[in-house]
């Protein structure tokens, strides 16, 4: 029997760029569609939030010939050409979906429309939403914190490719720890690389929940996406303060 849960699924851009490490891996979009439909299936009510740094990133050298703010609305268009090519993946297996955007594009999706796409939601819609907060300045972590606030979600879960916030990067650091709980607080303090403070901030304010999940582990987002315990939690209170688990 299905429980239904609303929840929303941010997935960076550069977890599509797959094995190539830039643009579109098809291969990955099509089985990130695949566990995405299985939780759709079981009855998630679910929107999601996709980054756009396969496709542009804009370093110091494009800052050397773009201004920052158009350099950031570039990034927005790169979540755009993301989301409608998820929006293809998934409803190639089943998966009724709706694209909305900050910036308004009305020819390729419907623009930003809270009560909209609380609508689409109930109907079993999984609305992807793209172009960020459409202001430059804010990443698409804030997106994903703000749109999960919106739509009411119980949860947002952070799509990466390691297994949940480690005190140090574990590739370089082998005697890194993992941890399975934490507090906000404890993120913005020890400045550990969940989300970026603003996201954090909005998600303490709101009591909102953030997972932070290995995707490219066989099931892990129908998994996560379900409810079961996977990666790193961070919420307000922790009764399990300070368990880590050894890397090294």
């Amino acid at each position: 029997m299905s429980t239904k849960r609303r929840v929303l699924l941010k997935i960076s851009g550069e977890a599509l760029a797959g094995e190539q490490g830039h643009g579109i891996h098809f291969p990955t979009l099509e089985k990130v569609s695949l566990e995405i439909a299985a939780a759709v299936k079981y009855g998630v009510e679910l929107a999601i939030v996709v980054g756009g740094g396969n496709i542009w990133r804009g370093g110091s050298a494009a800052a050397f010939y773009i201004e920052e703010p158009t350099a950031h609305y570039m990034g927005m268009m790169a979540t755009v050409l993301n989301a409608l090519a998820f929006q293809g993946a998934l409803e190639r297996v089943g998966v009724d979906t709706r694209v909305q955007t900050a910036i308004h594009m009305e020819e390729i999706a419907e623009p930003y429309i809270r009560r909209r796409a609380m609508r689409h939601i109930e109907k079993e819609r999984v609305v992807i939403f793209a172009g960020g907060t459409g202001n430059p300045f804010f990443t698409t972590d804030t997106a994903a914190a703000l749109r999960a606030i919106e739509i009411e979600a119980e949860m947002v879960y952070k799509a990466t490719k390691v297994d949940g916030v480690f005190s140090a990067d574990p590739v370089k650091n082998p005697n890194a720890v993992r941890y399975t709980e934490l507090t906000y607080k404890e993120v913005l303090n020890k400045g550990l690389r969940v989300m970026d403070s603003t996201a954090v901030s909005l998600c303490m304010e709101n009591k909102l929940p953030i997972v932070v999940f290995d995707m490219t582990q066989p099931g892990a987002i129908t998994r996560a996406l379900k409810g079961e315990s996977i990666g790193t939690l961070v919420r307000d209170d922790t009764t399990r303060l300070g368990d880590q688990q050894n890397v090294g």
